[in-house]
C-alpha cells in the first residue's frame, strides 16, 4: 500500500474512535447525571413533626404516665419521628417493662438520644428504641438489680428474668446480647476484645459513648438531640418538645418519698390533734390539706385511683364517729384500716408507702403525746370526767346535817313506807325508817342523821 493510503486509512481509524468516544459521552452523561439527581433525592432529609419527649427522672408510673401522653400526642400530630431524650438513674423495673413496651410497639421510630445516664432500667428503655445515639462522655448499662436501700438483689429467679429482659431487648436491634446480660449479672465473664468490651467476675457492664459505638450499643455520636436527628435523614425544621404540665410537676415534687413522709406525719399529727384537743382548727385543717396534697400527688402520678380518695374519708369519718358513738372501738380500728389502705394504695410502691407511714406515724405520735399534755385542760376526755366540784365557791349550798335531831321524838303525820313525814320536837321534816312500816299517827324517834336523810324508828309503849 502506497504512504498516501496509509495516511487515509490513518485519518479513518482516528475518525472511528473520536466518534465512539463521543457516542459513549453521549450516553453516560445523562445516565450520571440522573444518577446525581437520583442520589440527591435520596438524600434530602425526611420532613415531618418530630416529638423530643424527656425521660429525665426515675422511672415509676407518674414518668410513664407522661410518657403516655407524650406518644399520644405524637400520634395526634402525625409524627414522623419520636426521640427520647435519657437521662436517668433508673427506678422500677415493672415500669420499665411497661415503657419499653410502649416504645418497642411505636408505630413511628424512635430514638433513644443518651444526654446523660442511661442507667439500670434506663438502659433497658434504650435498647428497646430504633436507634440509640449517644452524647460524648455520656453512659448506658449498669444495670443490676438492687433493693429500695440500693444493695443487690442476688435472687437468681429475679437476676435470670430481669437478664433475660436485657438480652431480648438488645437482640431486637441486633446488638449483642451477652454485653446485655453482663450489664446486669455481675457472675458473668465476658471477653469480647473485637467489641472492646472485657467483664471479670463481680463487675457490671456500664459502657461510655465511644464504648458503646464500638460494641454496636450506640449507632452514631451526636452533641444534640437536633444533631442526632439530622444524622438519621429527619429534619429539624418542625421540633416539638414534650414539657411536664404544671399538675405533673407539681405530683412530681409531692410524690418525692421525703415530701410524702412529711404530707404523712403532718396529716396523722394534724388530725388526731385536732380531734383530741378539739378547739384550735388550724391542726385539723393543716391535716387534711397535708392529705389532701398526697393523694392529689399520687393522682396525679397515676398511682392513686378514685377508690384511694374513698377509702380515706370513709376512715376519717369512722374515727370521728368513734369519739361520739359507742362502739367498743370497732368504727376506731375500722377507720384505721380504711386509712392506711388508702395511704398504702395511693403509693407507687407497697414498700415505699409502709415505709413512709411509719416513720410519719412513729413522729406524729411523739408530737400527739406532748400536745396533749401541754394542752390537757382543753382534751376531749375532759368530757368524760367530772371535775366539778360542788363548793360555795362554784355556788353549791351544802344541805345542813341536823344532828341535833338525834334522840329527838315524834310522831309520823303520814304512812312511813319507809319514807314519809313526821313531826320531831315540833318541826315538821321528810324522814325514813330503819327498813319497816309506820303507820300514821305512831311515836318515833330519830335514830341517825347522814346528811339530808333522818332515820327514825317507833317508840314502842
Amino acid at each position: 500500500m502506497s504512504e498516501g493510503g496509509n495516511h487515509l486509512a490513518g485519518f479513518r481509524k482516528l475518525a472511528l474512535a473520536s466518534m465512539t468516544a463521543l457516542l459513549i459521552l453521549l450516553f453516560f452523561i445523562p445516565l450520571a447525571a440522573a444518577g446525581s439527581s437520583s442520589g440527591a433525592v435520596q438524600g434530602k432529609p425526611k420532613n415531618g413533626p418530630v416529638f423530643i419527649i424527656p425521660v429525665d427522672q426515675e422511672i415509676e408510673r407518674g414518668l410513664q404516665r407522661f410518657l403516655e401522653r407524650g406518644f399520644e400526642e405524637a400520634v395526634n400530630y402525625g409524627a414522623v419521628l419520636i426521640v427520647l431524650e435519657i437521662d436517668t438513674p433508673g427506678g422500677l423495673v415493672g415500669t420499665a417493662e411497661e415503657i419499653g413496651g410502649m416504645v418497642r410497639e411505636s408505630t413511628i421510630p424512635t430514638v433513644a438520644y443518651i444526654k446523660g445516664d442511661a442507667a439500670s432500667a434506663g438502659s433497658y428503655i434504650a435498647l428497646n428504641a430504633n436507634t440509640i445515639i449517644m452524647k460524648p462522655g455520656s453512659m448506658i448499662g449498669s444495670a443490676s438489680l438492687v433493693d429500695m436501700t440500693g444493695k443487690a438483689v442476688n435472687d437468681p429467679k429475679l437476676v435470670s428474668f430481669w437478664k433475660s429482659k436485657m438480652m431480648g431487648a438488645a437482640a431486637l436491634n441486633g446488638r449483642d446480647p451477652e454485653i446485655a446480660a453482663g450489664m446486669t449479672d455481675s457472675n458473668m465473664v465476658i471477653d469480647k476484645p473485637e467489641l472492646g468490651v472485657t467483664k471479670a467476675k463481680g463487675q457490671i457492664i456500664a459502657l461510655t459513648s465511644d464504648q458503646a459505638l464500638k460494641a454496636g450499643y450506640a449507632d452514631d455520636i451526636a452533641d444534640t438531640p437536633e444533631e442526632a436527628i439530622l444524622s438519621i435523614g429527619y429534619s429539624t425544621d418542625d421540633i416539638f418538645r414534650v414539657g411536664h404540665t404544671g399538675a405533673e410537676k407539681m405530683s412530681q415534687f409531692l410524690t418525692n418519698p421525703i415530701i410524702m413522709t412529711i404530707l404523712l406525719f403532718i396529716g396523722i399529727a394534724g388530725v388526731v390533734i385536732e380531734l383530741l384537743v378539739p378547739g384550735f382548727g388550724a391542726p385539723g385543717i393543716m391535716g387534711v390539706l397535708a392529705f389532701v396534697l398526697y393523694f392529689f400527688g399520687n393522682y396525679i402520678a397515676g398511682f392513686a385511683g378514685a377508690e384511694t380518695w374513698l377509702l380515706f374519708i370513709l376512715g376519717l369519718v369512722m374515727l370521728v364517729l368513734e369519739l361520739f358513738v359507742p362502739s367498743f372501738g370497732i368504727l376506731g380500728l375500722l377507720g384505721s384500716v380504711s386509712l392506711v389502705a388508702g395511704v398504702v394504695r395511693a403509693a407507687y410502691s407497697f414498700t415505699h408507702a409502709l415505709f413512709s407511714l411509719g416513720i410519719a406515724f412513729a413522729a406524729a405520735t411523739v408530737v400527739i403525746i406532748i400536745v396533749a399534755v401541754l394542752f390537757k385542760e382543753r382534751g376531749i376526755w375532759n368530757r368524760f370526767i367530772l371535775t366539778d366540784s360542788l363548793t360555795k365557791e362554784h355556788g353549791f349550798v351544802p344541805v345542813e346535817e341536823k344532828i341535833t335531831l338525834i334522840g329527838g321524838k315524834g310522831i309520823s303525820i303520814t304512812p312511813l313506807r319507809p319514807s314519809g313525814t313526821a313531826i320531831v320536837d315540833g318541826e315538821r321534816i321528810d324522814v325514813v325508817t330503819e327498813g319497816g312500816f309506820i303507820g300514821v299517827n305512831l311515836p318515833i324517834v330519830v335514830v341517825k342523821v347522814e346528811g339530808g336523810r333522818i332515820v327514825v324508828k317507833e317508840v314502842k309503849e
